[in-house]
């Protein structure tokens, strides 16, 4: 079977710096089973799943209109429901399996999603997901390099602005979440860091980089006005060094395997 061009298939239709992560991501699951039917919790516009698997998830939830209307243009799920995670509207013991693809760091009410998310999940169902650990933002290069001119305090009032900025309301190391699952009904069974400081910083720069992106999406709702290998040569190139699906002790990022008990 032909594999599938994961990099590609986000950086045609993403700003470089999610296509890499959501490259890596994709990769992943390609090697994990998801049984039916399967809750996608925090589906968001839809595009990572319509990529990453080759059926459609029974349901994907999401508590914005926006994203789920792309999210139903994009045909990845047989289902979409508009909802906080804090109130799944499906009976206990609904769903085989789950996964929350980097949006658990955003939920500040986080430990009640994974209270409800367990009420749904069948015993025994797999929880995978995804989130940026402590070093997200402590291997920030701007940072770094104020703190080297004796800006520390500058550099810290700009960590916490990146982190306003993309919205990360948990960053957390894995005892963390452990202690969290372990509190909602779940056993932790794998994790894995990735995504390499280096990339992180690609990542972040991305931001930056990617600004001229805004105007074409607000007009038309698309991020790449012009999606074809030969306008996105040589950012495929320079990312293609990042976007590695293997683990990494130094990753920024991390992916969990949880059970429900």
């Amino acid at each position: 079977m032909h594999k599938k061009d994961y990099l590609w298939l986000n950086l045609r239709d993403l700003p470089y710096f999610r296509a890499m992560l959501r490259a890596v991501e994709a990769q992943f699951y390609q090697d994990l089973e998801l049984l039916a039917p399967t809750l996608d919790l925090g589906c968001g516009d839809g595009h990572f799943a319509s990529i990453t698997f080759e059926r459609k998830l029974e349901v994907g939830l999401d508590p914005w209109t926006g994203p789920i209307h792309l999210a139903a243009k994009g045909g990845g799920y047989k289902a979409l429901v508009q909802a906080d995670g804090g109130r799944i509207p499906f009976p206990d013991g609904y769903f085989a399996s789950a996964l929350s693809n980097s949006v658990l760091e955003h939920i500040p009410h986080v430990q009640a999603v994974l209270v409800e998310l367990r009420r749904v999940l069948k015993p025994g169902a797999q929880f995978l997901y995804c989130v940026p650990n402590p070093r997200y933002l402590s291997e920030l290069s701007v940072p770094a390099m104020l703190a080297k001119v004796g800006l520390k305090g500058t550099g810290q009032a700009y960590t916490d602005w990146f982190r306003r900025m993309s919205r990360v309301e948990h960053a957390e190391w894995p005892e963390t979440w452990q202690n969290w699952l372990e509190n909602s009904g779940f056993r932790l069974e794998k994790w894995w860091h990735y995504f390499s400081p280096q990339a992180m910083r690609a990542l972040e720069w991305g931001h930056y980089l990617g600004a001229p992106t805004l105007l074409p999406h607000a007009l038309s709702k698309k991020w790449i006005i012009a999606p074809w290998r030969w306008n996105l040569f040589l950012t495929e190139r320079y990312v293609n060094k990042y976007a590695v699906a293997e683990p990494d002790p130094q990753g920024t990022f991390t992916f969990y395997i949880a059970r429900s008990i």
